[in-house]
This record gives structure tokens, sequence and C-alpha cells, in this order.
């Protein structure tokens, strides 16, 4: 009997000493995770204190829920509205345009003008907004191509960064041009490795294009879909900072349009006289996400328990 426990034992030791090295590949970013997603959540704590920088996190005075009643007497509705509205309505728009273009890529393109394409799509994803925003500039400025072109038939100026009716379609353009490329390649990596042998057979069968898509593309491209659509659903309360901050220029005459949770903390945290509250904005965000993604997950498990997450 201590024979088979000392033989198990030394069994087990050997197979850690086999992991070793796969134990070193990962410490880099389980340090990276402790630092910058554990370490940080010693300061949710700031949102139920009335805080004070000369005080710090522990001598500032416990004050409840008070921040989260400012936070949602004040500006709660309209960050949420916005957070939320941009961010679901690009989810479903970016996740169509996604599919379709890979779609097409596999379907359509050639071999040879596919890489083309791919890399042609995948360019604005890597653009810094700091560039995008320039860009977004030079269309919008009073003097910029926009308005130039309005003059050629005798429009009249707009003052795109004054006018807030125009900016969900202008941010939607943008954000759709910017970020269905990473998507398309997800999908498309995903259709490259599926088997011929279905769409060969459905050919002798007599099925076109259009339900070899329909009837196997897309239910084989379903796992995928959820994934991706379940981790969007978990970032539906958290904006794009750059793109609502930058490409808007700050402008306070599109706040109504374009103000979100994160652009909101910015610059409470930037005044320096809010740490509560924004601290509160934040942690009501981190929460919310965290529900929206187990409340969507349960709905798939639900409805396909297979394709589920978790």
């Amino acid at each position: 009997m201590d024979t088979l426990v000392v033989t198990k034992k030394g069994g087990r030791w050997r197979k850690f000493k086999k992991s070793i090295p796969f134990y070193l590949m990962g410490l880099p970013a389980m340090i990276y995770i402790i630092i910058n997603n554990y370490m940080p959540l010693y300061g949710l704590q700031i949102a139920f204190k009335d805080y004070r920088v000369i005080d710090g996190i522990t001598g500032s005075t416990w004050c409840g829920l008070k921040n989260f009643e400012f936070l949602f007497a004040s500006d709660a509705w309209r960050i949420t509205r916005n957070t939320v509205g941009y961010q679901f309505t690009w989810l479903i728009l970016n996740t169509i345009i996604s599919v379709f273009l890979a779609i097409f890529l596999n379907e359509v393109i050639g071999r040879r003008a596919k890489k083309f394409f791919q890399s042609l799509i995948m360019l604005p994803y890597l653009i810094s907004f700091v560039i995008l925003a320039y860009v977004v500039f030079v269309f919008l400025s009073d003097t910029g191509i926009l308005n130039t072109f309005l003059g050629l038939f005798g429009i009249d100026k707009i003052s795109w960064y004054t006018e807030p009716k125009y900016w969900p379609i202008i941010l939607t353009i943008v954000n759709s041009w910017k970020s269905v490329g990473f998507n398309t390649i997800i999908y498309l990596s995903t259709l490259v490795g599926f088997g011929k042998e279905y769409y060969e057979a459905a050919e002798l069968d007599g099925a076109g294009k259009w339900k070899q898509v329909t009837k196997i593309t897309i239910p084989m491209l379903k796992p995928t879909i959820i994934m991706m659509v379940t981790l969007g659903m978990g970032m539906i309360f958290r904006s794009d900072y750059s793109l609502f901050y930058q490409v808007t220029r700050n402008s306070g005459m599109l706040y109504e349009v374009t103000d979100t949770i994160d652009t909101y903390v910015f610059r409470a945290l930037t005044s320096g006289t809010n740490m509560g509250m924004s601290s509160a904005a934040a942690f009501y965000q981190s929460i919310v996400c965290f529900v929206m993604v187990m409340i969507f997950n349960a709905i798939v498990r639900k409805i396909s328990r297979e394709d589920a997450i978790f």
C-alpha cells in the first residue's frame, strides 16, 4: 500500500516536472492578468466611498450607495441609452456584414484575389483611432470633402461637429468600416476548415450556391456566430472610448448622442471632482456586462445546449 502511494506521488512529480516549461511560458500572461485584472479590484471600494485624494482609499469615509444615487439621478439614462443602443445595433449589423463578407470571399473570390481582399478589409482595423479621427475630420470639417461636395450643388455647408442628429449614422459607418474586417477574418478562417464533402454531396443533389449557403454554411457557422455574439454581449455596456472621444473631437455639442459610460468616466476622472461617481459608473458597467453574458448564455443553453459556451 505504501509503495503504491509513493509510486503515485512520484508519477505526479514527474508529470509536474514535464509541465514546468509550459507553466513558465504561461507565467508572463498570468502576471499580466493579475496586475491588470485582479489588483485593480481593490479600488472598487471607491464606488462606495466619499473619496478624497488627500485621505486615500482606506482613509476616505464610506457613503453607501450615495455615488450610485447621484449617477442615476443625473446622467445614467443618457450614457446607458447611448452605450447600449450603439453597441447592440453594431453587434447585430457587424455580425451580418461580417458573415456576408466571409461567405462572399470564400465562395466567390478566387484564391489570388482572396488574399488581396483579406488584407484590404483588415487594413481599417489596424489603423490607429488618432489617424482615423483626422481622416474623418478631413471629410467633415467646414472646408472638408463633404461640404465641398455639397457646395457644388448649391447646398449650404453643414457644421457636422455641432449637429448631433447626424452622428448616430456617422459613428455607425465608421465603426463598421473599422471593425468588420477582424470579424470577417474569424468567420472566414472557420469556413476554410469546413469539409468539402458536404458541398460536393449538395451539388450532386442539385443544390445551388444559395441552398448550400443557407443549408450548410450558415448552420455550420452557428457555433462561431454564437461565440462571437456572446463575447459581444459582454461588451454591450462598454463603448469604444477612442471612437466616441477622438472621432467626435470631444465636442460638447454632441454629448446628447455621443456621451457613453466610458467617456463619462474619463471626463469625471480628468476633472478630478467625481472619483466616487466615476468609480460607481465603472462598477455598474462591469456588473451589467457580466449579467448580460450570463443571461445570453442561459438563453443559448435553453435553445441549443451544445452551442452554449458554459
